[in-house]
């Protein structure tokens, strides 16, 4: 029998790790498995219900593996997907801006996101690291409970349907 509710987290995070640190609150809640863009068959998604894609935001984008990814998929009918982002700056309308190359490959494809999170990760790129870099310290335990928030309420969104 197929399992329900099959969960599947895509995550692309170097540097510092911190986007590896918010996929890991949402794998715990969620359920889900975590795997990198280059572990994954595209067909292979066509087996989960809710995906997450995610990496730290350069250059106002995700990562280019998670963007390549998006552009092999398959076209889906109402797949559930979140996009998340760790970035240097962030805030709601930085968020819409970063996330709208992903999201744009993602709808195009057939997907429905169902919501967005991005905080702040710690950044050290290009010159910021001769200041010892910004944002220091997070994702922190209240970025981390922000995820937790947003994953539960994803997870009861799903209950609910």
């Amino acid at each position: 029998m197929e399992e329900k509710n099959k969960s599947l987290i895509v995550l692309y995070s170097y540097h510092h790790y911190n986007t590896e640190k918010i996929a890991g609150v949402f794998s715990k809640i969620l359920d889900a498995e975590i795997k990198w863009p280059d572990e994954i068959n595209p067909e292979e998604i066509l087996k989960y219900d809710l995906i997450g894609f995610g990496s730290g935001i350069y250059s106002a984008k995700h990562d280019g593996s998670l963007l390549e990814l998006a552009d092999e998929l398959s076209e889906v009918n109402d797949k559930k997907a979140f996009i998340f982002s760790t970035a240097g700056i962030s805030g709601e309308s930085k968020k819409i801006k970063d996330h709208s190359k992903l999201r744009e490959k993602l709808e195009s494809k057939g997907y429905i996101i169902v919501d967005e999170f991005q905080c702040k990760g710690f950044n050290t790129n290009s010159f910021l690291r001769l200041f010892g870099g910004m944002n220091k310290g997070r994702p922190n335990d209240q970025d981390l409970k922000n995820a937790e928030e947003f994953a539960n309420k994803l997870k009861k969104e799903r209950k609910n349907k």
